[in-house]
């Protein structure tokens, strides 16, 4: 299932659209659900509390679930809270929110008001990232993300077969390379590398914002924009919105497709169909359908983006992304799609 960042009644409609719910308001005794990552975060401030409560009760309803049977898989979203949101209390954070809010201008920044909020609290890269990105955060939110983390409830990669693994926003032959995994690696050789980076980033830490040693950096005042595996979005390189992206770097935001590690099927959310489709531009076919699962294969060569599934016939050395981010907040139940294997 894709980022579930909606109201909680939402949610579970989809689940239920699908038949994956039981009588008892439960996942039914014979699913398995990967849930793909941002699990909080959705509406405009006026939705704040309600969303702030209604992202809670979806992690929690999610982590009820046996291990076996539900796995959440961390983005963005999670992290920042035990990243750049680390240093707020509830009622620090509603006075950051009101200033944010007016410094943020509905996109349209005072960049005085930006730099002295941001100097204030350097722990915010930007005005917006507080007034709209992470704008429904709770403490308990947070102290459910560590909860989960120090379990192993909330990693950065699954892997149910060889060939297959579930990732929140894709992973670069860099991201590998960066935590020992062997080049050619299988998909499941891939995430206990992944997975081992993030048990020993959480194991070692010791305050402060988590990072992630080459795969996730938390935004903060100092370094900009959070970068990494968790915000990273597949670009073309020669297009104006990629120009300033380091798009080899294992910590930047934007990724040239072309370096996918071949022989693998990600699957992933993070990133919409429209946005997608600005960043890949002349690599993008066809025209959008709300809701549905996109694809993007690449021989490392030629780069494809379509809507639907991949045909199968791919080589095996080739890579491939499935996108099952459907925007749940903005998608028709009966559109919204979900991503069976």
């Amino acid at each position: 299932m894709g980022d579930p960042q909606a109201p909680l009644a939402v949610f579970l409609r989809v689940l239920d659209r699908h038949g994956l719910l039981g009588p008892d308001g439960w996942l039914a005794s014979d699913v398995e659900l990967v849930s793909i990552g941002d699990h909080f975060d959705f509406g405009g401030s006026d939705q704040r509390e309600s969303a702030a409560r209604d992202g809670l009760a979806i992690a929690i309803w999610l982590a009820s679930h046996p291990a076996d049977q539900v796995t959440l898989i961390a983005g963005n979203h999670d992290l920042a809270r035990v990243g750049e949101l680390a240093p707020f209390d509830d009622a620090t954070f509603d006075r950051v929110h009101a200033q944010a809010v007016a410094a943020y201008r509905n996109g349209e920044p005072d960049p005085a008001a930006e730099r002295a909020l941001c100097q204030a609290y350097p722990s915010l890269a930007t005005a917006e990232v507080a007034a709209r990105d992470f704008s429904a955060f709770c403490s308990a939110q947070r102290d459910l993300v560590w909860a989960l983390l120090r379990a192993q409830r909330l990693p950065l990669a699954y892997a149910p077969s060889a060939r297959l693994l579930f990732c929140h926003a894709g992973v670069t032959r860099e991201h590998l390379a960066a935590v020992g995994a062997a080049e050619g690696c299988d998909a499941r050789q891939a995430a206990r590398a992944l997975n081992g980076a993030l048990d020993t980033a959480v194991a070692r830490h010791a305050g402060g914002a988590l990072e992630i040693t080459a795969l996730h950096r938390p935004g903060s005042f100092a370094r900009g924009e959070g970068g990494g595996m968790l915000y990273h979005r597949p670009a073309h390189p020669d297009l104006p919105k990629s120009q300033g992206h380091d798009a080899s770097s294992a910590l930047g935001r934007r990724f040239d497709p072309r370096r996918l590690p071949g022989g693998l099927t990600q699957v992933v959310g993070h990133i919409g169909d429209a946005k997608c489709r600005e960043l890949l531009g002349p690599w993008a076919e066809g025209k959008p359908v709300p809701g549905e699962l996109r694809h993007l294969h690449t021989d490392g060569a030629s780069v494809r983006y379509a809507g639907g599934l991949p045909p199968g016939d791919e080589p095996d050395t080739s890579a491939t992304l499935i996108f099952i981010d459907g925007l749940m907040n903005r998608t028709p139940v009966e559109s919204y799609a979900v991503f069976e294997w």
